[in-house]
């Protein structure tokens, strides 16, 4: 379930200690090409079971409250996912977790091993420090000036577009 970046699903609004019905919040750049095209896949596989939550941090009302206290530069600058008990888990462990709970574990599987996750680990990296330049995008200061900015504006409602 796609919740545009407010981090509140259906299962969000139950009595207090309540489980969420998703097994995993995925925290992802809707900004990004890449991200979005690997989110579509994943929502697909889901099929609307509602086992993964898909969070767009780049929709201006994403807040880290609601996200396992992950603000928006933190999340730009790697993955992370939400455990329903609030653990936050970030980088290929993300989505070994994710392809897990959607039944397709198998495609990660070979990660858990020391020196094939070791190597997963250090290109998952090259790519989370070059992605927004490789994908066309400003670096990651100036987004989260820019964000900051229209969210100022947003609360002033006195900027100028």
């Amino acid at each position: 379930m796609e919740n545009d970046g407010v981090a509140l699903t259906a299962d969000d609004s139950q009595l207090p200690g309540a489980s969420p019905s998703w097994q995993v919040k995925l925290l992802y750049d809707g900004a990004c090409p890449l991200c979005v095209r690997e989110v579509n896949f994943l929502q697909k596989r889901d099929g609307g079971r509602g086992l993964v939550a898909f969070v767009n941090i780049a929709d201006d009302r994403y807040t880290p409250e609601a996200n396992g206290g992950v603000d928006f530069e933190t999340a730009m600058g790697r993955i992370h996912a939400v455990l329903p008990d609030g653990t936050v888990i970030t980088n290929v462990a993300v989505f070994r977790h994710v392809y897990e709970v959607l039944g397709m574990g198998w495609v990660y599987a070979a990660t858990k091993l020391p020196i094939v996750g070791a190597i997963v680990d250090f290109v998952y990296g090259l790519w989370a420090d070059w992605r927004l330049v490789l994908t066309g995008r400003a670096d990651l200061a100036t987004i989260t000036a820019e964000r900051q900015q229209r969210l100022a504006c947003n609360d002033l409602e006195r900027c100028q577009e």
